[in-house]
């Protein structure tokens, strides 16, 4: 191995050693206390949040009619309480149900075989001896044998269930009436926070009286269900085996 070579392999190992040592005084920083909770954060304001552009419609202005007890705009006599406009709440009922069962098995064999002889050669078979190595026989000149043969099976048995709510707040009304929402949940639990993470567009029909909606009645909806903290640490391959498991070819 080259000078250079050693060089650029010790950089790449400081590198690792850095990276897990950055993270490790977080870590120990940490030590004995429970995982921190985010902060209450707006949701427009998160990195990677991207409003959806369309056209809105013109604001429309609130009106009275004289000697009238109706306002532009209302959909009812007495004030709906469901979720209409930015900054509303509204709790979704998250229902996930996903179960899988596939089998697949391949199996493939091949066997090829070829053998090159000259017994007779119109009776010059034995001119041939000339011009073999000693002990080489006309007779046996070339013999060739292949096999190949492949076997694969794979398998998978998958049953995940979700059930539980989380509040969202609406974070956009587009043109059609439509509801754009956005909703994060943490629980901690001893030394493990859950988070859920809502988001989709919903129709303002689908919303039930008691100002709920099914997660099946979001329209690109994102659910998100996870968590971090000692548990979920331990379950995940540490970041030296990460990287190696991703640079490896083999």
């Amino acid at each position: 191995m080259t000078r250079d070579s050693l060089f650029k392999l010790s950089s790449v190992l400081l590198l690792g050693v850095s990276l897990g040592a950055c993270g490790a005084a977080d870590r120990l920083a940490n030590v004995g206390a429970a995982p921190a909770l985010s902060p209450i954060e707006d949701p427009t304001a998160t990195k990677g949040y991207k409003p959806i552009q369309m056209p809105l419609p013109p604001m429309e202005h609130a009106s009275f009619a004289p000697n009238s007890l109706w306002r532009t705009g209302s959909r009812a006599f007495f004030k709906d309480q469901r979720a209409r406009q930015v900054g509303d709440l509204v709790t979704v009922k998250v229902k996930v149900t996903d179960r899988a069962t596939l089998n697949n098995t391949t199996k493939r064999s091949r066997k090829n075989g070829e053998d090159v002889g000259a017994d007779n050669a119109f009776g010059f078979e034995n001119k041939l001896d000339k011009f073999l190595p000693d002990g080489a026989s006309a007779g046996s000149l070339l013999k060739l044998d292949s096999a190949a043969s492949s076997e694969g099976a794979g398998s998978v048995n998958r049953s995940e269930t979700l059930a539980t709510n989380v509040a969202a707040v609406v974070t956009q009304t587009l043109p059609n009436g439509n509801l754009v929402i956005d909703g994060k949940q943490e629980i901690r639990v001893n030394f493990e926070v859950r988070e859920l993470i809502v988001a989709g567009v919903i129709r303002p029909e689908d919303i039930e009286s008691d100002n709920t909606i099914d997660s099946t009645k979001i329209a690109q909806a994102r659910i998100a269900y996870g968590g971090r903290g000692q548990i979920t640490d331990v379950q995940q391959p540490r970041y030296g085996q990460q990287v190696i498991d991703i640079i490896l070819p083999f």
